[in-house]
């Protein structure tokens, strides 16, 4: 394999990786996965829901074969305090579309899935290896290092996750700062399909999404989640880093916390532990986004900090995929110029900035601020507890008028001043 040189050499077997693969194979170029788990998805710990759109552009049809687990049907956001909990269900009777759907996925099985798809079309994919450098001559990247063993092509697609050390040992990328990612830790519970339908009043197919803030990371930068699977569910805490060791509850027992919530612990009573994992994931949002090009190589998905975190929904599988499709895209184009030059693959960047990976996370690059605060976290779901406990109390005490005692409320927890700033965040944030 050393004395081969291939087209492209992607690094890391999730979404971002494969699509690139898969784009590239279909244009008959020779192209090498490298995965460092046993197999693609044996690492990858997301959630995880994604929206099809991208996907769909690349594999149309693709969700009548795909091992999806739901159609997400009901979108759930929830303020959660120590023993109270305030919901906002939505759930749309409007028909979808492909381009518009989304479903929970199991990562081991949906990346294995596409791995497969990709060797059809003929990738050559090694997983259970890590790459240990790039090569270069002179200022080019012209390959790999592999336990020793090296690897050569064109251009090196790097979609090795989040804390890409690649990406950082040719100064692509900095050093990761602890605001700007988050330790995401899971755990899938089987229920079994019928529980699952009656538990979280889901028909046939039909899948919810829960998102969560406040005591789930006690009041941490972060919040917890909860998705449908056919028979299982996804449960699991997300804390951003630079909070770790503020409150003296670990990750693991945010989690353990969570879901012995009472809201939390009927839905999940009686299940087996199927898997638990761990994983760093991007929170910095646009302005995380480091250099995505030089000669010979490409920055896509995680690697990229292509994710984005409103609090109501958690985007990046989308995000992976249209990276991976655009950066084949450049490298098609640099194929036919048989130029694999920084000024070649700029093209790649001019892609994203005209992609929605650039329209929406530009739109929310403020958003990280106002998650950044810690009112979001601990004042807001007490606030909205006192206040829903005020408004469904009937007690034959006289009335009290729920605006001036919304106002009351917040008052004991902050200032005028400090409420007006953080009004200002949320505007400049939306």
């Amino acid at each position: 394999m050393s004395e081969e040189k291939f087209d492209a050499i992607v690094v890391g077997g999730g979404l971002a990786g494969l699509t690139a693969a898969y784009c590239l194979a279909q244009a008959e170029m020779e192209v090498l996965v490298i995965e460092r788990g046993t197999f693609c998805g044996s690492k990858n710990v997301t959630g995880g829901r994604i929206y099809t759109h991208s996907l769909e552009k690349v594999m149309p049809g693709f969700a009548e074969e795909a091992p999806l687990e739901r159609k997400v049907t009901k979108e759930r956001v929830a303020l959660m305090t120590e023993k109270g909990v305030v919901n906002i269900e939505y759930a749309s009777g409007k028909p979808d579309t492909p381009e518009t759907a989304s479903y929970t996925v199991l990562r081991s099985k949906f990346d294995k899935w596409f791995a497969e798809k990709c060797e059809e079309v003929g990738v050559m994919m090694v997983p259970g290896i890590r790459v240990d450098s790039l090569l270069k001559d002179g200022d080019k990247i012209v390959g790999i290092d592999a336990g020793g063993e090296e690897m050569y092509a064109d251009v090196v697609i790097l979609a090795d996750g989040v804390n890409s050390l690649l990406a950082q040992s040719i100064g692509l990328k900095p050093e990761l700062k602890p605001e700007q990612v988050a330790v995401g830790c899971k755990e899938v519970i089987q229920l079994g399909e019928d529980v699952i339908n009656q538990r979280f009043g889901l028909e046939g197919n039909d899948g919810l999404s829960m998102l969560v803030a406040g005591d789930p990371t006690v009041g941490n930068i972060g919040g917890g989640f909860l998705y449908t699977n056919k028979d299982s569910v996804s449960i699991g805490i997300v804390a951003t880093c630079s909070d770790i060791g503020r409150v003296d509850v670990s990750i693991p027992d945010m989690l353990e916390r969570f879901k012995n919530h009472p809201s939390i612990e009927p839905l999940i009573k009686g299940g087996v532990p199927l898997e638990y994992s761990a994983h760093l994931v991007p929170e910095g949002g646009f302005d995380m986004i480091p250099k995505l090009y030089d000669n010979g190589v490409l920055v896509t998905g995680d690697a990229a900090a292509f994710v984005i975190n409103l609090g109501y929904t958690v985007r990046g599988m989308d995000f992976a995929v249209e990276s991976g499709r655009l950066a084949a895209e450049a490298v098609i184009r640099a194929k036919a110029a048989d130029d694999f030059s920084a000024k070649s693959l700029a093209y790649y960047q001019k892609l994203v900035e005209n992609s929605f990976i650039y329209t929406d996370m530009k739109q929310y690059r403020n958003f990280p601020k106002l998650l950044e605060r810690h009112e979001i976290f601990n004042d807001v779901p007490e606030i909205a507890d006192v206040l829903f406990d005020r408004l469904f109390r009937v007690d034959g005490k006289k009335p009290v008028s729920l605006p001036m005692f919304a106002i009351d409320e917040i008052a004991k927890r902050t200032s005028a001043s400090k409420l007006l700033e953080l009004v200002m965040v949320a505007l400049d944030a939306l």
